[in-house]
């Protein structure tokens, strides 16, 4: 094995070991809404919609969508913090919801969709708490930030015609984004991107 790195080595091949990488769960409305902006981040390795936060067992669509368990829409992502940070990946949160907003997202209102941000560690939490508090001194919003902070629980991935929804109907994604009021809203608050 080793013969086989000097080799390269002596051929000049760069020899790459894996980074580590680590997971991060926000819950920020329509999960179709939250899956572009981290898949288009570098550093993201993957991105999944699913559901947390619930008191059953298990989630899916029908019983989220109809409140029946607690759970709300959110992505789990996984990233490379060689590349990119917790605090960046709470930066593209912030700059994708309102978070001002308690009863749910845009036009979605009920539990599941309900901003939170779900910390793994004491750090995470730590590093959630003061980038909320560094929005809240940006006076950007005229409203509080009402967006929690909670323990990570259990995560549920959310069935496959969700996944990559924007890829799979671009059409129908786009025109529930606009139609929903989130880009309006974003683009009032942050400027076009």
């Amino acid at each position: 094995m080793h013969k086989i790195f000097f080799i390269l080595a002596l051929c000049g091949l760069a020899v790459t070991s894996h980074a580590e990488t680590k997971t991060a769960v926000f819950a920020g409305g329509c999960f179709w809404c939250m899956q572009p902006p981290f898949d288009q981040a570098k550093g993201v390795t993957k991105t999944v919609v699913g559901y947390t936060g619930g008191t059953k067992e298990t989630a899916n669509y029908n019983l989220v969508s109809a409140h029946k368990t607690q759970h709300r829409e959110a992505i789990e992502v996984t990233y490379d913090p060689s590349q990119i940070s917790y605090e960046q990946l709470l930066e593209i949160f912030w700059h994708n919801i309102n978070p001002t907003q308690a009863d749910g997202q845009f036009h979605d209102i009920g539990l599941s969709y309900q901003a939170a941000i779900y910390y793994a560690s004491d750090e995470e939490k730590k590093v959630a708490e003061a980038s909320k508090e560094t929005l809240v001194k940006s006076h950007r919003f005229n409203k509080p930030i009402v967006t929690e902070i909670l323990p990570r629980q259990p995560f549920y991935p959310a069935e496959e015609y969700h996944q990559k929804y924007y890829l799979k109907n671009p059409g129908e994604f786009e025109a529930y984004h606009v139609g929903s009021g989130r880009v309006g809203y974003l683009e009032k608050i942050w400027g076009k991107k």
